[in-house]
């Protein structure tokens, strides 16, 4: 019996052995997992600022075509036809010398394209082409083809109205660059072709009446 009690005391010792080693065990695989969960996320990348865009270039403010006069025959040559502009306006005269003529307006646009009218249904479609008018005159249910160069004084268009011995007077021109002049002259309402004016001053003697034709702009 006195044999049994440093077994007795050696098998505790075993046992309290035993139980600190499972808590060790226990504790340190709590820390390990309080560690490892109380870790903080890893940052995020921050995103690559995008790229700025450059701002498109106003565009340009478009102007109208410049102030000039125009003067040149249709197609078949059988009339003359001259234009004005000013300030994105125009006014054009169609003449053939004899019975037939129009007095035509309308805007023009800013690319150089104009659609033009009469009181008398005439019209004028043309474009602006470098230092020339291209397009047709529509007159009379027939349509003529011209094209009007850039004119240099005294060529252009001028016009010329009074009353002469009791007759209302209106007659128009076209001065050409080749010193031709076209031209109709009424008297009260009736055509007949027009008198030459002086290029230089637009003198023209009319019924013995003198007058003076001078250049027409819008």
């Amino acid at each position: 019996m006195k044999r049994s009690g440093p077994l007795l005391t050696l098998l505790g010792g075993l046992l309290l052995a035993l139980v600190m080693l499972s808590l060790n065990a226990t504790t340190g695989t709590r820390s390990t997992s309080s560690s490892t969960t109380n870790e903080p996320p890893p940052a995020s990348a921050s995103p690559s600022p995008s790229p700025t865009k450059a701002s498109p270039s106003p565009s340009p403010t478009p102007t109208p075509p410049p102030n000039a006069d125009y003067a040149g025959r249709t197609d078949d040559d059988s009339a003359a036809i001259a234009v004005s502009l000013r300030d994105g306006k125009a006014v054009a005269y169609f003449c053939d010398g004899r019975d037939k003529e129009s007095w035509l307006k309308g805007d023009v646009e800013d690319d150089g394209g104009m659609k033009l009218t009469s009181k008398d249904g005439a019209e004028l479609n043309g474009t602006i082409e470098g230092g020339s008018i291209r397009g047709t005159v529509d007159i009379g249910g027939q349509e003529y083809g011209f094209t009007a160069d850039k004119a240099v004084k005294p060529s252009g268009l001028y016009r010329a109205t009074a009353n002469v011995r009791g007759a209302e007077v209106d007659g128009g021109w076209i001065l050409l660059q080749d010193g031709r002049q076209v031209g109709i002259l009424k008297r009260d309402g009736t055509p007949s072709p027009a008198p030459e004016i002086d290029p230089e001053t637009g003198a023209v003697t009319v019924d013995g009446q003198r007058l003076t034709a001078r250049p027409v702009t819008p």
